[in-house]
């Protein structure tokens, strides 16, 4: 039987469903997959990596429980959200005549989760799907709240589709073989939570970091944590009307700089939204809304996870300042033109700011840009 540390509920009404956090539920997905979801069949979205490290598991999983089953394996990498293996996905699961009331079944990070999402949203009008998250930065974002899509080359993850999750399956197992750089960027979408509006969770990471790291029980308290709090966000503002926006704290800062390099691995997105988290705390600061000494706090902290804080820390050249504002320009939040941030009174005090002059945020990006 599976052993689950943590369960949190996302009521959503019709539409609810369960995170489950635990050791080895990879293993025993087949059992769980079974009662939840009798007589359906299941179509496996993931990744190159991923297949290799987990997608055995699961497999053996499903056979023990006598589950069909039918794999579709894509890129590695966040240039995979995109059109084209998006039709790959697709037509990979209409090849394998999966019915609508049939499964998709997201196996990986927040890449293969969001197009995977993204497409049982649109085959066939819409099928189900379970996430299974298999990186840190999936198990507490990006797998809950039901937000799935692609990038385009005018932005991030600018098209698709709110698509909610039937079940999360939270494995912790599968963090233990993430690289040491995949797992701290998916810590800075932890830290996000406390700098939000939890300063006693910010707190309660700077004591139990290390611990959070070597995988101890604050590992699977944080993810669950984390889950929590989102899940909380989601039942109030689902479609990202009002407060569901203090998600992306970081995250326009960050989503300009993914794109200026080129969805790569230059710059993960965790790193991304590190820098972006650094540069709003900073950005508050010098509009006088926020005390300099939290913009400090907070890169000192993800410093100590291995984190980059900088735009001088991007490997390589950053494009112009023009550059990274009509990346801004191009953000989900803009309203007419109108910029929009996500700025801090201090940590645990995140609003959100309509109308932010874009002048300013241009001189700031470039002060930056020799600090």
């Amino acid at each position: 039987m599976a052993k689950i540390d943590h369960t949190v509920h996302v009521a959503l009404g019709e539409r609810a469903y369960d995170i489950l956090i635990g050791p080895h539920l990879l293993d025993e997905a087949g059992e769980i997959l079974a009662e939840k979801f009798p007589g359906r069949r299941f179509g496996i979205i993931t990744d190159t990596e991923v297949a290799k490290a987990q997608l055995p598991r699961l497999v053996a999983s499903l056979d023990r429980a006598g589950l069909n089953h039918q794999t579709i394996i894509l890129p590695n990498g966040e240039s995979t959200k995109s059109w084209e293996h998006l039709q790959t996905a697709v037509e990979g699961l209409l090849a394998a005549k999966l019915e609508r009331n049939d499964l998709v079944i997201a196996l990986g990070g927040g890449v293969i989760g969001d197009l995977a999402g993204f497409a049982a949203a649109i085959t066939r009008r819409g099928m189900d799907f379970v996430q299974i998250p298999t990186t840190l930065l999936a198990q507490v974002d990006s797998s809950v709240g039901g937000k799935t899509g692609i990038n385009s080359p005018h932005g991030k993850n600018l098209v698709g589709a709110f698509h909610q999750p039937r079940l999360v399956l939270a494995d912790l197992s599968t963090l233990d073989t993430l690289p040491p750089r995949q797992f701290a960027a998916g810590y800075a979408e932890v830290v996000k939570y406390g700098l939000i509006d939890d300063a006693d969770f910010f707190d309660w990471l700077d004591a139990h970091q290390a611990e959070i790291f070597a995988g101890g029980p604050a590992r699977g308290e944080a993810i669950a944590r984390c889950c929590a709090h989102k899940a909380r966000v989601v039942i109030e503002d689902e479609k990202e009307i009002g407060v569901r926006a203090l998600l992306n704290l970081g995250h326009t800062f960050g989503h300009a700089l993914e794109k200026d390099t080129g969805y790569s691995d230059r710059l993960l997105h965790g790193e991304g939204v590190a820098i972006g988290m650094v540069l709003a705390h900073s950005f508050s600061t010098r509009l006088d809304l926020a005390p300099g000494q939290d913009a400090g706090r907070v890169a000192a902290h993800l410093q100590r996870a291995g984190l980059p804080t900088t735009l001088a820390a991007i490997p390589g050249a950053l494009g112009s300042t023009q550059n990274l504002m009509d990346a801004i320009a191009q953000d989900k939040k803009v309203s007419r033109g109108a910029l929009t941030f996500i700025l801090t009174r201090g940590i645990g005090k995140a609003f959100i700011e309509k109308g932010v002059e874009p002048e300013k945020v241009s001189a700031f990006l470039q002060d930056m840009r020799t600090a």
